[in-house]
């Protein structure tokens, strides 16, 4: 056996759910692009579940399920309360939420295609309530209930404000959804994947991805960004900020992918994003550091800015606190876990690889009294 740092290259299982050939990301034989510029969340929920998109009976279908199950239990948002969110990571309190609502779900232990069904539908309705719930009781606010009427993305700024978005706003928060949905075999879903192969249920598989997730090497990596043009400051900082880092070998976020060589292809989209949102609030700054950024480590290092970067500007330019970030990673992503936890459940092998063992040879053991 010979071992391969990190996996790469390891082809681990097969999967209709999405793909990356030739720097081409699809989902379910769709390209990114096609779906950023013309779908809506939703669909892109259906086709990662479903393998197809729906219908306009089943779209509507869909969404009316999604907000019949997005309330939280009355109970689950007093104990937000009494936890310490002042001094909390959101992702943690993430984490520890979605297993706790699996003691609220009544088919929590339902391993039936029909009840994870019902439990897909409640975690991906709930993810987005439960951390606009989170951000709201931090600031000393009550929650605000969703609205049937407006869509997954208007739903999340409305519950996140308590104002319902512009259209500009709401389209822009879709397609970042979109562009977050899924992405083949990532560390997160991978996670997700080897949880469940023990037969273990989906509310565990979903907590493990948040824990993955939370690790400022895959999705922790947009909050990062945004504390790094921070700390810039200003276009005329870059380039001795980057001068700075590049000596000093200090990992620069955002840039890079093991597996785009040609750049990350959903980078572009939150890039225009980044560009309208930031001059119709007045801060084009972020816009024109990232690209001066973007500019620079291409011309010395080769490195292209990956979904992360850009996706940092266009959040905060929609009035998002910087350490939600990531938890709206796992709102959009969420549905991608559902999409491979379903598809592990459908041709299950316990995943379980071997190490390639670098210790010492055979030893003997010596009684303590003799060490």
């Amino acid at each position: 056996m010979t071992a391969t740092r990190g996996l790469e290259g390891v082809v681990a299982t097969t999967s209709s759910v999405s793909s990356i050939i030739d720097d081409v990301l699809t989902y379910r034989g769709y390209s990114i692009d096609d779906l950023a510029e013309h779908a809506t969340f939703e669909e892109v929920i259906y086709l990662l579940w479903n393998g197809k998109l729906p219908n306009e009976q089943e779209l509507n279908n869909l969404k009316e399920e999604l907000a019949n199950a997005s309330a939280l239990p009355a109970e689950l948002l007093q104990q937000m309360k009494s936890l310490p969110l002042s001094q909390a990571h959101p992702m943690t309190v993430l984490r520890t939420i979605v297993s706790t609502l699996a003691m609220y779900d009544a088919d929590a232990e339902d391993m039936t295609v029909e009840g994870n069904y019902r439990k897909a539908v409640r975690l991906q309705a709930q993810m987005s309530t439960l951390v606009t719930a989170f951000s709201r009781i931090r600031e000393g606010k009550e929650p605000v209930a969703p609205k049937k009427e407006l869509g997954f993305a208007a739903n999340f700024l409305y519950m996140l404000t308590g104002n319902e978005p512009d259209e500009i706003s709401e389209n822009a928060f879709n397609q970042a959804l979109v562009l977050h949905a899924d992405h083949e075999l990532n560390a997160s879903t991978f996670t997700a994947r080897v949880c469940v192969a023990t037969l273990s249920d989906m509310y565990s598989g979903i907590t493990a991805a948040i824990g993955a997730l939370k690790g400022p090497l895959h999705g922790g990596a947009n909050e990062q960004v945004m504390k790094m043009l921070s700390e810039i400051g200003s276009v005329e900082n870059v380039e001795s900020y980057l001068k700075n880092a590049l000596e000093n070998k200090k990992k620069i976020m955002g840039f890079g992918h093991r597996v785009y060589k040609n750049g990350d292809p959903r980078a572009k989209h939150l890039r225009e994003m980044s560009k309208q949102l930031t001059t119709i609030t007045g801060e084009e700054k972020w816009y024109t550091m990232s690209v001066q950024l973007e500019e620079t480590l291409k011309a010395q290092k080769g490195l292209l800015p990956n979904v992360d970067f850009y996706s940092a500007s266009v959040y905060h330019s929609l009035g998002i606190p910087h350490d939600l970030f990531t938890p709206i990673f796992a709102v959009s992503r969420v549905s991608g876990w559902i999409a491979h936890i379903l598809e592990q459940y459908e041709n299950n092998r316990l995943i379980r690889p071997r190490a390639d063992y670098i210790g010492p040879d055979m030893q003997t053991f010596v009684p303590v009294e003799q060490r």
